[in-house]
């Protein structure tokens, strides 16, 4: 009976390892999260049971929060617009905050993050890494711009959807905060030249 029930225990994570074969870094984690929520593992519990759509905004979240530092980073050493520097500069503070916060909640339900952006994420990230000087600028705030602008949304759809308490407020923390980022980015990208 024992090896029955370790079985079926470890069964759903070896169908995943071979379901998760060419994926992304996000596919691979909201995958795992799926067989996890599928599973309902009795001998390893989250310390918090979570709903999939908390998961999926969580891996969402995350991957943001991972693209918005990256590109930062990238507009920090590289702009030439001193703005546009502070702006990453402060992009990568404040997006190392968030995205330590949202390890903390996902950790606590049990959700699998990705540790690196997706291959969408990463081609934009590549993208903005090629260029240099004043394109550089308007590219990272353009960015920067389409990035909050779907990040706002992600937000918005989630606190609808999200039925548990502390991302919920998670959320509505973030909101505003998230539309402050985007009209200094706008303000700044009408600054370029």
């Amino acid at each position: 009976m024992k090896k029955k029930t370790s079985l079926l225990i470890v069964l759903p994570f070896i169908i995943l390892a071979c379901n998760n074969a060419g994926k992304d870094s996000v596919e691979k984690a909201d995958s795992t999260n799926k067989a996890k929520l599928d599973s309902s593992l009795v001998n390893n519990p989250p310390s918090i049971t979570t709903d999939e759509e908390t998961s999926l905004f969580l891996v969402k979240a995350a991957t943001w929060g991972l693209k918005e530092v990256q590109s930062g980073e990238i507009a920090g050493q590289k702009a030439v617009n001193q703005k546009v520097k502070d702006f990453g500069t402060m992009m990568i503070k404040d997006h190392a905050a968030v995205n330590d916060l949202v390890k903390s909640m996902a950790t606590r339900r049990n959700v699998t993050l990705p540790t690196i952006v997706g291959d969408k994420e990463k081609k934009d990230i590549d993208d903005l890494n090629k260029k240099s000087g004043t394109g550089l600028d308007k590219a990272y705030m353009r960015s920067t711009i389409i990035n909050h602008n779907e990040t706002i949304d992600l937000f918005e759809n989630a606190i609808d959807k999200v039925k548990d308490t502390e991302v919920k407020t998670f959320i509505d923390n973030a909101l505003p905060k998230l539309r402050n980022r985007l009209d200094s980015a706008k303000a700044i990208q009408k600054g370029l030249k």
